[in-house]
């Protein structure tokens, strides 16, 4: 065979070799200069036109206009705005529980302090110079009460019990002036026991205690909860993005440019794997996330804020309770001194009850006893209250699994099943299905590498704060007191040995998913059988005509 046959094969695969890229035609590199420099780059080093893209390892190795350090500076970028379209996610959440607390927090004061404002009111119209020198032991009381709900280490019982003996003392020494100083810590101490069974203060402490004791411990938890929860979705939304996680969100979102197909947008499946992928730990709080909210929050304020008594009507019955008691106390004093210095009148220090003058007591102030009547502009803005809070968690309750749509929203094709669209090599339809949510859904992944064996640590960690605040809160809406002083130190340890139920692997080296089982309808190769694009795409006819010219050449 002569050279002009040879020439003529040689021809033959130039031009079969050059025909992906448009017609032989170098594009030009305008449109990537363009949005290379709207991003606060530097143009040197940025090509004019395409280039031959055998350098680069993460976008798809096809003629391209982005060299190796573009590619590097657009991955970094790429990472720091995914991290932060993450971290404003949950700053929307925590803004929204944040309000929350806010709402609830002024409306539960506001309450607590009219309810303080009453009693004093109240106090000082009846008793006038019999309340003023006492009034100490009522404003210990509500700022106890506040104390407790702020996050005290408190018993509420225990307070409610201090200030019924504190009241007691001084209601003893008010009745007779004369022989208060005849009252020692011995006999006070003597005849606090006796309250049990002579009950000076008739039913109001055990009346109070047991509708107080219940609503506030709701509300101290639920003001906890939503604190805790947005301090969960805090440190959930600053966990660091993978290596693995950096290469698929570079692919997809400027991988496109460096292929001069900047305008064209993701697929939305394409989207979604990718994002399924690099948020799996983050949707593995589902589970316990819509147990907190749902069973925990959302019980409290159907169970203690929204029924009968109303909390407005719990807390004005502080001022309601110790004017009963403070009425029963007045009307069976002598009774009651006569049965207590028969009990304790030998445990003075300064004398029996012989001591104690027998004549007749000027009787005085007597207390007006209270009655609260919720009036209809409280009963609607209690309303108001629980129906917003109870929407606003609702809207939340489903977070961690919405998250990669809702990141995928607005940035991808409009139609599932478009073919002009970006799916991660080209302008063309995504094939693979859409993998589930969670870690151990992702060893298909077909767009991120994920060993599943290796959950992250903070997130894990975080989970089981949610299943301890569950309980506690489920306690605490049993009416079973809560401390919630140690709740930020459950994890405060290096968390080594921290593995939640069978999520955490150890002692075998990582176990990806087999990629034989992905899959097979790919829109493109996995990256150790990737095909090149645009020009150094070798087709079938191209090889026929290689395996040709050799045999030819073999035959010169």
């Amino acid at each position: 065979m002569d050279l002009t046959a040879v020439a003529l094969l040689v021809s033959l695969i130039s031009v079969s070799l050059s025909a992906d890229n448009a017609g032989g035609k170098v594009q030009s590199c305008a449109d990537v200069r363009q949005f290379y420099s709207g991003k606060g780059f530097t143009l040197n080093g940025v090509p004019q036109s395409e280039i031959s893209g055998e350098h680069l390892r993460i976008c798809p190795q096809g003629y391209t206009c982005c060299t190796s350090a573009m590619e590097d500076t657009l991955s970094n970028l790429s990472r720091r705005e995914f991290e932060g379209l993450v971290r404003e996610a949950g700053r929307s959440i925590q803004a929204s529980l944040n309000a929350q607390y806010r709402t609830f927090d002024t409306y539960f004061l506001e309450l607590l302090n009219g309810s303080e404002r009453w009693l004093e009111e109240a106090f000082v119209a009846s008793l006038g110079d019999l309340y003023r020198p006492n009034a100490g032991v009522f404003r210990d009381l509500y700022a106890e009460l506040r104390r407790y709900y702020s996050g005290a280490s408190l018993n509420l019982e225990e307070v409610l019990d201090e200030f019924w003996m504190r009241l007691l003392e001084r209601l003893l020494k008010a009745s007779d002036p004369e022989t208060a100083s005849l009252l020692s810590d011995d006999f006070l101490e003597c005849a606090s026991k006796q309250t049990e069974t002579l009950r000076p203060f008739g039913d109001a402490p055990r009346e109070l205690k047991t509708k107080l004791v219940r609503a506030f411990i709701a509300a101290r938890a639920f003001v906890q909860g939503l604190n805790v929860a947005g301090e969960i979705v805090r440190k959930v939304s600053q966990v660091p993005l993978s290596l693995e996680c950096n290469h698929a969100i570079m692919k997809l979102v400027y991988c496109p440019h460096c292929r001069g197909l900047g305008s064209i947008k993701p697929c939305v499946n394409y989207c979604k794997n990718v994002m399924k992928g690099c948020l799996a730990n983050q949707a593995d709080l589902d589970t316990e996330w819509q147990s907190f909210i749902a069973v925990t929050l959302l019980n409290t304020v159907a169970s203690s804020f929204g029924v009968e008594p109303s909390m407005d009507t719990v807390i004005y019955s502080i001022p309601v309770r110790i004017s009963e008691a403070v009425l029963a106390m007045q009307e069976n004093m002598e009774i009651y001194t006569s049965k207590v210095f028969k009990a304790c009148g030998d445990r003075g220090e300064e004398g029996t009850p012989s001591s104690i003058s027998e004549e007749p007591k000027k009787k005085g102030s007597t207390v007006t006893v209270l009655e609260y009547k919720p009036s209809p502009k409280s009963a609607a803005r209690l309303e108001v209250q629980v129906t917003d809070v109870s929407s606003k968690l609702k809207e939340m309750q489903f977070y961690w699994i919405q998250l990669p749509s809702a990141l995928c929203s607005g940035k991808t094709a409009s139609s599932t099943s478009s073919d002009k669209c970006w799916n991660g090599i080209t302008k063309a339809s995504y094939l693979p299905d859409v993998m589930g949510d969670g870690l151990a859904n992702q060893i298909n992944n077909p767009e991120v590498e994920i060993d599943i064996t290796k959950p992250d640590r903070t997130i894990r960690q975080q989970i089981m704060l949610l299943k301890i605040m569950s309980n506690r809160l489920k306690n605490a809406l049993n009416g079973n007191d809560v401390d919630f002083q140690d709740t930020s130190d459950d994890f405060s340890g290096s968390g080594s040995g921290m593995c939640a139920d069978h999520l955490c692997v150890r002692g075998r080296p990582p176990v990806f998913g087999p990629k034989t089982d992905r899959p097979k309808l790919y829109a493109h190769v996995p990256e150790n059988k990737r095909v090149k694009g645009s020009g150094n795409q070798i087709q079938p006819s191209v090889i026929l005509l290689v395996l040709l010219l050799a045999t030819l050449l073999l035959r010169l």
